[in-house]
């Protein structure tokens, strides 16, 4: 199940509209002690596009289970990858072609849904 978050991103896109600052435009709260979850919209600031009901967020639960896992798959590549310098060394050391080759051998890997 992805977080509320995610779920409120999709339904922005979905709306046409492709940012949302969570601190000033949504606001979420979670009351639940003892760490048992139940985040809410504590606060909705966003203009020309309606609060989401749960059935508005149950419609993009698929959409956003695929954002966090794409996120997810993101995160990994780019810790594969490394860093500007070792990719210039794996440049310079074995040539463009072979950080290419590289860098699509960890994309095949780490596939996106």
């Amino acid at each position: 199940m992805a977080q509320l978050s995610t779920k409120i991103k999709e339904y922005l896109k979905a709306n046409s509209v492709n940012e949302v600052d969570f601190t000033t435009d949504v606001l979420l709260q979670d009351d639940m002690p003892n760490g048992v979850s139940a985040p809410y919209i504590k606060e909705w600031n966003i203009s020309g596009v309606a609060k989401p009901s749960d059935s508005d967020l149950s419609a993009v639960e698929s959409d956003a289970n695929t954002a966090e896992a794409n996120a997810q798959v993101i995160a990994t590549r780019v810790a594969l990858y490394g860093g500007a310098i070792k990719q210039l060394e794996n440049i310079i050391e074995n040539g463009l072609d072979a950080e290419i080759a590289r860098v699509a051998q960890i994309k095949a890997d780490n596939p996106k849904q």
